[in-house]
């Protein structure tokens, strides 16, 4: 174990934090997708003169933002979980609407809703956006008008307009099958090709080395999300991974060009490229059998490292709404959802998301501003405007969270405006003040709850990859280890490696936090990468006479 002392609280950043970054190589399926999803329903709505029902139909329209980086057959079941949990958390807000008009009870549930939507959506990595969607959807129909009479009309048209974003979400499938797995396997191809024209050097190397890892476990992840049906695409995809994964472990013995050309080749619906002979590629793939029979850990274990993070929502949710009560602001759902949004990996890390989330308000309340004499001018306009508006929110915020933020700001003042028009001025103040407080009073219970936890996590973690390169390095002194074995070891050991590098990161953001034990993970990183390069090596993956700097620490258990 380490030393139980605190390090002094770190200084929060604020240089970079609105720099853009560069868009996302399908940042229009997202949005084209919500375009797709959200517009028929609204429209609809709009010819028979019933916009008021618009927050329910956008409850399950908005599930198309989901599950975009998954293979199909991996899609449609994220999906309809998805559509599940947002019409699940609906009706739960519209029976407690129903039954009570008590606003501090009311924000009590939203917040209590928001912790658990936080909590199950990081366990299981479903992806962006994340929680910020359903507790939206939640927390504003907590203050919709309702009866329980209502309830099962507006939860039909919920599930109505769900399964048409699930239809919206596959229909690409038809014309493009192995689209997502192709995209992941090119950004493994490239990243892996960026590594291996460091050969290796000290500089540049660790961020590199971390990108490629993460690039080459993300195409792993999604290959294996495929489940137990592989066919010839999937196993061509496969053995590319491979190519990039032995890139990863030595990239001394790697051909930059070639990496990039097979990734130029993914694009498309061409046939994917070969790499390397049938016979060595099927022993390359043997493990990855092995892994599809894994069973996965049942949802509470997933569930329970989040706790702290649970808590830090639902406290902070809680602070904020009530807070807004007090200041006497008619929607306190608007702090409550900033509140939310907030909550990152660690304190550092939500310090950011707080600065960009104002900066984005801030800036989206002058857009509604410029907006609104249009939108109040036809309710065609209000729609066409809102259609568009959740269209620049999806194509934007890839680059920035704050520059996705200008576009969902009007978009969620808009909403409002379906069940009929508002005065802007007050909507405007309204927003403002929330945003102010839910971000400060949601930031401070990321202060005031301190993620204990973390230096835990670390700590498994270190001991996962210790283990890891254990077993690896064990089968390496065997004689004739099984080829799956091998394959098997070797994608266990780089996925505990990811897993390792990305809890340092969030135990290190901590704001105050006992001694990390940096020099431990820095060097089961470097003992465990060598023996990656090992195991790459032993396999045949590469010639062995080329590994000057391979000793005997790479093998030994």
């Amino acid at each position: 174990m380490y030393e139980q002392y605190p390090h002094p609280p770190r200084r929060l950043p604020l240089a970079g934090v609105l720099r853009l970054a560069r868009p996302s190589d399908i940042w229009f399926k997202p949005a084209l997708s919500v375009v797709a999803s959200v517009g028929p329903p609204n429209l609809i709505l709009l010819a028979l003169g019933r916009l008021d029902l618009a927050l329910y139909t956008m409850a399950g329209s908005l599930c198309a933002l989901y599950g975009h980086n998954r293979p199909y057959a991996a899609r449609g079941r994220t999906l309809a979980w998805v559509v599940l949990g947002m019409v699940g958390g609906l009706a739960l807000s519209l029976l407690a609407a129903s039954l009570t008009s008590r606003a501090a009870v009311l924000v009590t549930v939203g917040a209590l809703l928001a912790a658990a939507q936080k909590t199950v959506r990081d366990a299981t990595r479903v992806g962006p956006p994340g929680n910020v969607v359903p507790t939206f959807i939640s927390s504003a129909s907590l203050f919709a008008p309702q009866t329980l009479a209502q309830v099962p009309g507006h939860v039909g048209l919920a599930l109505a307009a769900g399964a048409w974003a699930w239809l919206v979400g596959m229909v690409p499938g038809l014309l493009r099958p192995h689209g997502p797995e192709r995209r992941v396997t090119a950004r493994a191809l490239n990243a892996a090709a960026a590594y291996a024209e460091t050969r290796g050097t000290a500089e540049g190397h660790a961020r590199t080395r971390a990108a490629c890892a993460a690039a080459v476990h993300a195409a792993w992840q999604s290959l294996l999300a495929g489940g137990a049906r592989r066919d010839r695409t999937r196993r061509a995809l496969e053995r590319l991974v491979v190519r990039a994964e032995v890139a990863l472990a030595a990239p001394a013995d790697t051909d930059p060009a070639r990496l990039r050309a097979w990734a130029r080749e993914l694009r498309g619906t061409a046939r994917v490229p070969r790499a390397g002979s049938a016979a060595r590629a099927e022993d390359e793939l043997l493990g990855v059998e092995a892994e599809l029979a894994e069973p996965r850990p049942p949802l509470r274990r997933r569930l329970a490292p989040y706790a702290p993070l649970a808590a830090r929502t639902a406290i902070g949710c809680a602070l904020a709404g009530h807070a807004s009560l007090l200041l006497g602001v008619g929607r306190p759902y608007w702090a409550l959802v900033t509140a939310a949004s907030l909550y990152q990996a660690n304190v550092t890390l939500t310090w950011s998301r707080g600065v960009q989330r104002v900066v984005g308000n801030l800036v989206g309340v002058l857009l509604f501003a410029a907006l609104a004499p249009l939108t109040h001018g036809h309710p065609v306009a209000l729609v066409l405007c809102s259609i568009a508006l959740n269209f620049g929110a999806e194509a934007l915020i890839g680059r920035n969270y704050w520059l996705g933020s200008v576009c969902v700001t009007p978009m969620a003042l808009l909403v409002t405006e379906f069940a009929g028009l508002q005065d802007p001025g007050r909507l405007i103040t309204e927003r403002v003040v929330d945003t102010l407080v839910g971000a400060l009073a949601g930031f401070a219970a990321a202060v005031a709850v301190t993620n204990r936890r973390a230096g835990d996590r670390l700590e498994h973690a270190l001991t996962t990859a210790e283990r890891a390169r254990e077993d690896a390095a064990r089968l390496l002194t065997e004689p004739h280890p099984a080829p799956a074995a091998l394959a098997s070891a070797r994608r266990a050991l780089a996925a505990a490696l990811v897993e390792l590098r990305g809890t340092a990161d969030a135990a290190t953001g901590e704001w105050w936090q006992r001694a990390l034990p940096e020099e431990r993970v820095v060097l089961a990183e470097q003992a465990g990468h060598r023996t990656l390069a090992a195991t790459v090596r032993r396999q045949g993956l590469v010639p062995q006479d080329h590994d000057p700097g391979r000793t005997t620490e790479d093998i030994r258990p």
